[in-house]
């Protein structure tokens, strides 16, 4: 497995976080569960935090306002691409923010757009973040682990890996 750290590492991760779009946001409830639901990312700002419109009236928005620990878990199986984000979440009331993030794809979520009563934004701060994706794409990695198969050898270096601790 290759290792890519530092400026690459976190340039790749932006690039999969926008391209993958929708994530498994986990939060904890308050009896200690973790509970995931999908969400579609607006943005991985240049200071690294990620961004999401939500309802303030639901239960992600009290859970991670209780415990502001939070998951975020990116997968593109057929692209065999995958993020996984350790961070921290708030709740964010930026008008100027919300009208630089807003796309008319939102409405089917907010009826009034902008002017949606409870419309609100999530930050998620990453404090670790970790991807893996093909190192020659996804053919040459599926060639690597049949011919591993056949030989019982260990397949070549068939991914990238990278590691961001903030």
């Amino acid at each position: 497995m290759t290792e890519i750290t530092g400026p690459e590492a976190l340039a790749r991760v932006s690039e999969l976080v926008e391209d993958i779009d929708i994530t498994m946001l986990t939060t904890v409830d308050e009896d200690g569960h973790l509970l995931s639901r999908p969400m579609s990312t607006r943005q991985m700002d240049d200071a690294g935090d990620i961004w999401f419109f939500t309802a303030e009236d639901t239960e992600k928005v009290d859970e991670a306002r209780r415990n502001h620990d939070v998951g975020l878990a990116y997968c593109d199986s057929k692209g065999m691409r995958y993020v996984s984000v350790a961070g921290t979440a708030e709740v964010v009331h930026d008008r100027a923010k919300m009208e630089e993030l807003y796309s008319p794809s939102l409405d089917i979520w907010f009826a009034d757009g902008l002017e949606t009563p409870g419309i609100a934004l999530l930050r998620v701060t990453p404090r670790v973040t970790e991807f893996w994706e093909p190192a020659k794409g996804k053919i040459a990695m599926a060639a690597g682990a049949l011919k591993a198969l056949v030989t019982h050898d260990t397949p070549d270096d068939t991914m990238d890996h990278g590691r961001i601790t903030c």
